[in-house]
């Protein structure tokens, strides 16, 4: 069979491959908005990226998620969900500044029981390493976790990483947790960041901000210290 890709029709099955799981809600949302009538534009193209075997899909799951030609997992897996919850926070991303150097299920250290965040980015020019909480864990566990970013840290292994920037020093990423549950984690050594959404972060910053703006000192806290984010 012959056919011909568009470039949009490229950037939705390397947008696919990359975050796993996308919804034809999202990809409404991402490629097809601008246009007359975006979900009728979405779905046929999505069925013929689907009939050409480029993607897979499966109906599980009210709209129709797309995933991966070569996806292992099952269509109807609970990971889907996972993927998912990582994509909406990347939405919300997006709505403020897009992210860069995205990478879904990081693993930096490339050794079985390294640190895994759900997801790395550059984001209003700070590069944060996300762990997304879906479930409650024990704040033994959370801080677990904790202490394998730490070991990191401690590494330097991360000052080679590739998004690193060239002209100035290694910037080790903060670590924000995405959870409605506020976990008594802490570390002397990286940043942390506790919020439930990617508005909330964002209203957080907007208010330190106004303090500065306002000449007020800034309070200081395990949860921000540090962090620079451009909200212009």
């Amino acid at each position: 069979m012959s056919f011909r890709l568009s470039q949009r029709d490229k950037d939705i099955i390397g947008f696919i491959n990359k975050f796993r799981a996308v919804d034809r809600d999202s990809l409404v949302e991402l490629f097809f908005k601008h246009l007359k009538s975006p979900i009728n534009a979405c779905n046929s193209v999505m069925v013929r990226l689907y009939r050409l075997g480029l993607i897979e899909r499966t109906q599980q799951y009210s709209p129709t998620v797309y995933l991966p030609v070569d996806a292992k997992i099952k269509k109807n897996s609970q990971k889907i969900l996972h993927f998912l919850s990582i994509l909406d926070v990347y939405k919300q991303m997006c709505t403020y500044s897009a992210p860069k150097q995205v990478i879904v299920e990081d693993k930096p250290t490339g050794r079985k029981g390294g640190i895994e965040p759900d997801l790395f980015c550059i984001f209003k020019g700070s590069p944060f390493w996300i762990e997304i909480q879906r479930n409650q864990y024990s704040e033994q566990k959370m801080q677990a976790k904790i202490h394998l970013y730490e070991e990191f840290f401690f590494s330097d292994e991360w000052k080679a990483l590739h998004w690193q920037p060239e002209d100035r020093a290694a910037i080790f990423p903060s670590v924000m947790l995405i959870t409605p549950v506020r976990y008594a984690v802490s570390s002397e050594h990286i940043r942390i960041i506790q919020v439930t959404s990617i508005d909330e972060l964002m209203e957080k910053y907007r208010s330190s901000a106004k303090q500065q703006r306002d000449g007020r000192p800034r309070v200081s806290s395990s949860s921000s210290n540090g962090i620079k984010i451009n909200l212009t």
